[in-house]
């Protein structure tokens, strides 16, 4: 099973738990979405760099199950987390909060 197949099963599982038209639903996808996104970006750095999980893993302290949920989108990692990620991915870790365009 590749990587975007995973997100589509567990994408499908959790929104289908919750009511399409709900805030539920609403804050349901958006995280599934980030995760998803988030482990993509993982796993596209850790194979630009030639590296298994059980090495990245090595890197910064983990286990290659915690690597391989963090690339399923099982899991969102804590920034302290994200920052070793970041570290042992030879990559710089940046979070912004970006103000909302109004609309004229």
């Amino acid at each position: 099973m590749n990587h975007a197949e995973w997100k589509t099963r567990r994408h499908r599982k959790l929104l289908s738990e919750a009511a399409e038209d709900s805030p539920e639903y609403d804050r349901l996808y958006e995280e599934t979405e980030l995760a998803h996104d988030l482990g993509q970006m993982v796993y596209d750095r850790r194979t630009a760099l030639g590296l298994s999980q059980t090495e990245l893993a090595e890197r910064c302290g983990m286990k290659q199950p915690q690597i391989s949920r963090i690339e399923g989108g099982g899991t969102v990692p804590t920034i302290p987390l994200l920052r070793r990620l970041a570290r042992a991915l030879d990559a710089d870790l940046s979070i912004d909060l970006t103000p909302h365009s109004d609309a004229a």
